[in-house]
């Protein structure tokens, strides 16, 4: 397993990227994510629980179809990529 919280968060963003490919679920691309314990443990609390909401929200909606869910696919992943470069911005900083 990645140890570096530089490499976990590299790790889920190939994660997203293929689950916008249509290679990942939902399901997978959260069981991914919420391994990723020194990304976590290395951002500020918020970041964690910010993740942890798009990513249910993210399960949610899989199983409903795009009509029927209260929030789009399309956006969460965009959040969850706007999550992905902030944290990476937090982690670069000296």
């Amino acid at each position: 397993m990645t140890t570096t919280a530089p490499a976990q968060l590299v790790a889920l963003t190939e994660a997203l990227q293929a689950f916008e490919r249509g290679d990942h679920t939902a399901a997978t691309l959260s069981t991914l994510a919420r391994q990723q314990t020194t990304l976590l443990a290395a951002l500020p609390p918020r970041y964690g629980e910010v993740l942890l909401n798009l990513l249910d929200r993210l399960e949610s909606s899989a199983l409903f179809s795009e009509e029927s869910c209260s929030f789009s696919q399309k956006d969460l992943v965009a959040n969850l990529r706007m999550w992905a470069d902030k944290a990476r911005g937090v982690l670069e900083q000296p």
